[in-house]
C-alpha cells in the first residue's frame, strides 16, 4: 500500500492524506481542514474506488470564484501519486 501525503492549494484544506493498493485503489482519504461535511462525504464516496475513475469524475470542480476545490485537489493528489 502507497501512503500518500499531498500539500493542496488554493482550497479551505490544507492537505491530503490517503492509501492507494497494488490495484490501483483508493483507502482511508483524510483531508487536514476544509469543510468537515463536504471532505469527509467526498472521502466517503472514493473509498475503494480506482484512482483513474476518481480522477476522471473529480478533476475541474471548482468552488464558487476559486479556479479549484477540495474533490479537484484530490484529483490532482491522486495523478501525483499513479506517477510516483
Amino acid at each position: 500500500m502507497k501512503q500518500i501525503s499531498f500539500t493542496t492549494s488554493g482550497t479551505c484544506s490544507k492537505a491530503i492524506n490517503l492509501e492507494i493498493d497494488e490495484e490501483g485503489r483508493i483507502h482511508n482519504v483524510q483531508f487536514v481542514g476544509g469543510c468537515p461535511g463536504n471532505t469527509f462525504g467526498v472521502a466517503r464516496l472514493v473509498e475503494g474506488r480506482k484512482a483513474n475513475e476518481v480522477i476522471a469524475t473529480l478533476k475541474g470542480i471548482t468552488c464558487g470564484a476559486k479556479p479549484t476545490s477540495c474533490p479537484d485537489q484530490l484529483a490532482h493528489a491522486l495523478e501525483q501519486a499513479l506517477i510516483q
